[in-house]
């Protein structure tokens, strides 16, 4: 195990600093002047090579990227030129709303997908496969904005059933917490869930077809039990694999469901600074949406030992990650 983990640690890192250098470069190549865009387009001349000097953007790109990687390394991702407020006290301010929205999505995908995967791999052929199916489908060409949107014009502003934008704190209101975050949930969990379930299906078909899956038949078991208890364990690999994939997912359409929902959280915190040209703010936050996103498929990885334990971390057969 402690063999895997440093293997995986040093290929972190160049993952991380390829990430950093890409975001670097494409925000440099944005078409507008970042001191134009934050006030306005009348002020040139010395005021604006000043505003560029005291934030450092007249240095040539190659020394700002290493003056932030150096800050960033420290801990200090920089100052926004927008609001003059840190980008790591705004991040850690917004980042436990994303944080929810993103755990709660993969609930709700888990518990949508799961259950249909294994219906519809029990009823092979039948007319509920298909229907399930045809579902499947569905879900996964919804775009998750117009689910968004969808469901705001149907349940806040037709049945005014749920507030259609804003965000309430667990420790203000548990329920009006989540009455905020049910169709954020629901528009970024939907397509997930229908991707786990066909997902589910293919490996749990392809499990149920194993001898040792009809010899526990041949010796009297139940088919549900059979399926539950031997089949779906060993089904749950890819299941686990597309789930990991699937939060690089979840944090991009987070960046355009916040900006739907008004939440304050951090996609929509990167949205707002990409429109602005906030370089240090973007590139702080793609930072920590790429270590998150590292940190979930490294405990995808770890799950593959738990779930079969033939899999081995510390040696040559360990997983090749999500």
């Amino acid at each position: 195990m402690t063999r895997y983990l440093l293997r995986r640690f040093f290929t972190i890192i160049p993952v991380v600093f390829g990430v950093t250098l890409i975001t670097f470069a494409l925000l440099r190549f944005i078409p507008g002047d970042p001191i134009q865009v934050m006030l306005g387009p009348e002020v040139i001349g010395n005021r604006a090579e000043e505003l560029r000097r005291l934030y450092g953007l007249d240095r040539p790109w190659p020394v700002q990227y290493v003056e932030w990687v150096g800050r960033a390394l420290r801990g200090d991702l920089g100052t926004s030129l927008r609001s003059g407020l840190s980008v790591g006290s705004s991040i850690l301010e917004r980042l436990p709303v994303t944080i929810e929205l993103t755990v709660l999505s993969m609930l709700f995908g888990l518990l949508v997908g799961l259950p249909l995967g294994i219906v519809a791999a029990q009823t092979r052929g039948s007319a509920t496969d298909s229907l399930l199916t045809s579902l499947s489908l569905l879900g996964i060409s919804m775009p998750n904005f117009w689910l968004a949107t969808l469901m705001t014009l149907t349940f806040s502003l037709a049945l005014r059933w749920l507030p259609p934008i804003g965000y309430v704190t667990l420790q203000e209101s548990v329920v009006d917490n989540l009455r905020h975050l049910i169709m954020p949930t629901v528009a970024l969990g939907l397509p997930l869930g229908a991707t786990i379930m066909r997902f589910a299906r293919s490996a749990l078909l392809e499990v149920l077809g194993q001898d040792y899956i009809r010899t526990a038949r041949a010796k009297g078991l139940k088919y549900t039990k059979v399926v539950l208890s031997h089949g779906l364990r060993n089904a749950l690999i890819p299941v686990i694999t597309i789930t990991g994939i699937q939060v690089g997912r979840l944090l991009g359409g987070a960046v355009i469901v916040e900006q739907i929902f008004a939440l304050p959280g951090l996609g929509r915190y990167t949205f707002d600074a990409i429109a602005q040209r906030d370089y240090p703010v973007v590139q702080g936050t793609v930072l920590v949406f790429t270590v998150v996103f590292i940190l979930v498929n490294l405990l995808v990885d770890l799950l593959y030992g738990f779930v079969d334990p033939r899999i081995k971390l510390a040696g040559d057969d360990a997983p090749s990650g999500a």
